[in-house]
């Protein structure tokens, strides 16, 4: 799958939305080890701190599906520039492949892409554990 497929999952991602409170609808799209694309979108709750970002469902549908390694994710959100994961949600994806292209996007169809390692050098990991 191309990049731009990824992003144009992510956006039909962000359409499920449930934001009834920040109304920041965002869409992610994670790209599995085999091949296979799990669509995640932002839920939010009334007690904020359990809401959940869309890559991180989208890492829990591959990851309840069997997937173990993640090749690339896309986010998307109606930011003027290019909407970036949060720390956690980076946290969460280099679990699963610490060198994975990020595509950060908008409403406009506009994107980068990013080396995970850029925007979480020195990840903590399984290593730091052992």
């Amino acid at each position: 799958m191309d990049l731009k497929a990824l992003m144009e999952e992510a956006a039909k991602a962000r359409e499920k939305a449930y934001v009834p409170y920040s109304r920041f609808a965002v869409g992610a799209a994670v790209l599995g080890g085999s091949g296979k694309v799990y669509p995640g979108c932002n839920v939010e709750n009334a007690s904020y701190g359990l809401s959940i970002c869309a890559e991180r469902t989208a890492v829990a549908k591959a990851v309840s599906e069997g997937e173990r390694e993640i090749k690339a994710v896309a986010v998307v959100a109606d930011v003027p520039g290019f909407c970036s994961p949060c720390g956690a949600c980076r946290q969460v994806l280099a679990e699963f492949g610490p060198r994975m292209p990020v595509i950060m996007g908008n409403t406009r169809g506009e994107y980068k892409v990013r080396d995970l390692n850029e925007l979480l050098p020195e990840a903590f990991n399984l290593e730091d554990v052992n």
